[in-house]
């Protein structure tokens, strides 16, 4: 028995993550694509771990860059709430 859920979550994206999708070059923009799709079969993966000081919300490696992101099981639903560059995204939060 796997602890995936038999449902796919939906992901979606605030607008901040998703102009910083935009932004970045197309090869990072499709390694965090991929990273993201995969958060809607796996939204809790090994390599996720919990956001300090920020009860609820994950953050995701990816490279260079991170996927701060929230997790809503009781509507199956992911939402990405900040995508950056590790050495920026946590000056936000």
């Amino acid at each position: 028995m796997t602890d995936q859920p038999a449902n796919r979550y939906a992901v979606e994206l605030s607008p901040a993550a998703e102009r910083t999708l935009r932004k970045l070059d197309k090869p990072a923009a499709r390694r965090l694509v991929k990273a993201i799709a995969e958060l809607s079969r796996q939204p809790r993966p090994p390599a996720s771990t919990p956001l300090v000081g920020h009860p609820g919300v994950l953050r995701r490696r990816v490279g260079d860059y991170r996927i701060v992101y929230r997790v809503h099981d009781d509507r199956l639903i992911v939402l990405v709430l900040d995508i950056g560059h590790r050495r920026d995204i946590y000056r936000s939060w």
